[in-house]
């Protein structure tokens, strides 16, 4: 394990402790104690935030559910789970920040988690201002544990090969989880897409998107149905790929 810190290090550390059940807590601390000017000059390009918070934001989800597990974290139902993920509970740099600033305000540049990818979030704080991605890379909800009923396994990313670790993971997702009838050109896709459509870029920014990555022949446009969710299962986040319910 890297002993540096460098934010983009220590947050590929963090993941990797996690995943390999080790001893976060060091980790954890230098993240928390981390000169805002350090974190500014780590973070200057869209890659290094892609993977920095990806990192973080799966590393925090499986450890703060681990440490609630014993807690009946979702007896209340919808009230509780939005309470899990809207409190801060993440401290980075000075700044404590909830599992939703990291998704909907970092990795989707101040989007709300609500109104299909189409409403801003008002006022984001300086920090997010100063350290979200630019512009919302849909690809992200690929990689974060944040309730698809299938999820690719959780990697730790590197600035370096993000894009190509994202598109992997992508890949993989679709093939298990996109059906394609030729007979009545109809894709039968998660509601993931439909949840966040304005990230896609509407409809056809989905069947774009579909295309890119071979879920659909590329001289189709069908038309888009989306899945049934069961949500009888048990939350249940798993760090080598197993089903993740939010």
């Amino acid at each position: 394990m890297s002993t540096q810190l460098d934010p983009l290090s220590l947050s590929a550390d963090l993941l990797y402790t996690v995943k390999t059940e080790g001893d976060a807590d060091p980790l954890r601390e230098r993240l928390a104690t981390l000169e805002r000017s350090h974190l500014d000059r780590a973070l200057t390009g869209r890659k290094g935030k892609l993977a920095f918070w990806l990192n973080c934001y799966n590393a925090y989800a499986q450890l703060l559910l681990e440490e609630e597990a014993d807690d009946d974290l979702f007896d209340g139902g919808l009230l509780d789970e939005w309470k899990f993920f809207a409190r801060d509970q993440i401290p980075i740099s000075g700044v404590w920040l909830s599992l939703n600033d990291i998704e909907h305000g970092m990795l989707r540049s101040s989007k709300l988690p609500w109104g299909m990818g189409y409403l801003p979030r008002l006022f984001p704080s300086s920090f997010e201002r100063q350290f979200r991605l630019e512009t919302c890379d849909p690809r992200i909800h690929f990689a974060v544990s944040h309730g698809a009923d299938h999820c690719p396994p959780i990697a730790v990313y590197s600035p370096r090969d993000v894009d190509e670790e994202l598109d992997i993971a992508i890949e993989w997702f679709l093939e298990e989880n996109v059906s394609y009838d030729s007979g009545e050109a109809k894709a039968t896709i998660p509601r993931l897409f439909r949840q966040y459509r304005g990230d896609f870029g509407g409809t056809s920014g989905i069947v774009t998107f579909l295309r890119e990555y071979n879920a659909v022949p590329a001289e189709t446009t069908p038309s888009l149905e989306y899945e049934r969710i069961d949500w009888s299962a048990d939350l249940d986040v798993d760090l080598d790929g197993d089903d993740v319910r939010r």
